[in-house]
């Protein structure tokens, strides 16, 4: 029974921290007629797997949803890192401040 129910903590756990952040718009009818306008650019209607700012999205003539390729860092020391977003990559690279080449550890983050 204990292992089950530690099973079922870190499952809880993992699923936390598995989450991206989303969002949705609603469109009027006719509002949308030549696909979805995302961060000021135009993607076609369908799904769109990765746009300029590193979201994966889904556009129609009546909803555009959106969530996040990327966990942003919250756990680590802000005192002596920064958290620097690499577009390539669509993650955070969280970097010594005194020595960017050199990178810090980090605990948590979320979506």
């Amino acid at each position: 029974m204990k292992g089950f129910l530690a099973f079922l903590v870190v499952m809880g756990i993992v699923v936390t921290l598995g989450d991206a952040y989303c969002f949705s718009e609603a469109y009027k009818p006719g509002q949308a007629t030549k696909g979805c306008f995302i961060d000021g650019k135009l993607y076609p209607f369908g799904e769109i797997e990765r746009t300029e700012n590193c979201h994966r999205c889904s556009c129609s003539q009546t909803r555009l949803s959106c969530c996040t390729l990327f966990h942003t860092p919250i756990g680590y020391d802000k005192e002596n890192c920064d958290a620097v977003f690499n577009k390539e990559t669509c993650d955070y690279d969280v970097v010594q401040k005194n020595d960017p080449s050199k990178e810090c550890s980090v605990y948590s983050r979320v979506g």
